[in-house]
């Protein structure tokens, strides 16, 4: 489970690709693709396995200043651990 302390990074078999069509970008893995939504989009970019969690919320923070630091945590972690609940996303090792 993703937490505050973890540091997400894309699982080896994804890659963070734009859809030539639709110019958003997607999560490629075998066989499949998931669009991103902007705001998806930057978060997952952020996964890098260097920045905490905690340090990708206060950089969304700063970028989305209508929203509550509570309210930009929750909904990073469950976008997170949805797509590590598919093994798109994995803590830094």
């Amino acid at each position: 489970m993703i937490s505050s302390a973890s540091r997400p990074q894309l699982a080896a078999k994804a890659r963070l690709r734009r859809d030539r069509r639709t110019d958003r970008l997607m999560i490629l893995y075998p066989e499949k693709g998931m669009e991103l939504s902007p705001t998806a989009a930057e978060i997952v970019r952020l996964c890098t396995g260097e920045n905490t969690v905690a340090e990708i919320v206060e950089r969304l923070g700063a970028s989305y200043t209508t929203a509550d630091r509570a309210t930009i945590e929750r909904e990073v972690l469950d976008l997170l651990n949805a797509l590590a609940d598919r093994c798109l996303i994995e803590e830094r090792s």
